[in-house]
Order: C-alpha cells, then sequence, then structure tokens
C-alpha cells in the first residue's frame, strides 16, 4: 500500500481531528484546533500543511506555519495504526522542503515532556532540545484544553 502525501485543505478538518484524537498525547484546545480556527490557518499557510493518506483514509497530518523568518510545525500525527512505517518522516520532510521552498531557514516546535514517543521520533528527525530558553505563553482568550 503506497502513502500519498497532500496539502491539508479544509474539507480534510473532521478527518484530521479523528485522527489528532487517536494519538495519545496530542494537545488539543477548542479554539484553536476548532474547524474555524484551523481553517484560518489553512488560508494563512496553504502551501506549508500536509496530509498522508492511504486507500483515500487520512492516517497523517502535520500543520506548519511561517512567521516569514522561522517556520513552526504543530500537531503532527500518525494514526498508532500505522506507526513505524515512516509515514511521519515522510511528512516532516515535504513540511520542511516546503519551508525552504518559501526562504525558511530554521524551524521549531514544541513537544510536551511527557510525551515520550514524540521526543523520540523528533530527536530522530534532527530536531534538537534547546537548553538556553524558557518557553513562555499567555493566553488572550479563555480556552478548554482538551489534552488526548
Amino acid at each position: 500500500m503506497s502513502t500519498e502525501i497532500r496539502k491539508m485543505h479544509a474539507n480534510d478538518y473532521e478527518d484530521v481531528y479523528r485522527l489528532w484524537t487517536s494519538c495519545k498525547g496530542m494537545g488539543l484546545n477548542n479554539l484553536d484546533d476548532s474547524e474555524i480556527g484551523i481553517g484560518n490557518f489553512l488560508r494563512r499557510n496553504p502551501d506549508t500543511c500536509f496530509v498522508a493518506a492511504e486507500s483515500g483514509k487520512i492516517v497523517g497530518a502535520i500543520l506548519v506555519g511561517s512567521d516569514g523568518r522561522r517556520g513552526y510545525i504543530y500537531h503532527t500525527a500518525v494514526h498508532p495504526d500505522f506507526r513505524k512505517k515512516g509515514i511521519g518522516s515522510l511528512l516532516v520532510e515535504q513540511a520542511v522542503n516546503s519551508l525552504k521552498k518559501i526562504g525558511i531557514h530554521k524551524a521549531a516546535l514544541v513537544v510536551f515532556n511527557r510525551n515520550e514517543n514524540g521526543n523520540q521520533f523528533w530527536e530522530k528527525m534532527g530536531f534538537t532540545v534547546r537548553e538556553d530558553l524558557v518557553y513562555r505563553n499567555k493566553t488572550l482568550t479563555e480556552m478548554v484544553r482538551m489534552d488526548t
């Protein structure tokens, strides 16, 4: 069975959201990860977000955005039944190539400490831990976290 990697579209939302909720450790919230929130993200980043499909079924996804200076990777997921087949690596490769194509030279991402599988994956993909930074966050609108 071959895996198709293609750009993510707004009409993929339900399938992608279902994928995210099938992945333990995925941090989701009701605003940013709503259909409207993801639609807005895709409009701003139409060429850097991808899905992986097998036999027409979405089995992987990666959201990638840019501020024109740095790339930011979010919500990378492969359905548990399709892991260890190189799908995550294909998604990351496609995303990194899309960032290079638009002139981005560096990418960053955030992974929960407790997400051992995610941290192992990103280490394998060449992403290193920055010990010299403190990640800071400020909520501008109250939201509900829906960690899986």
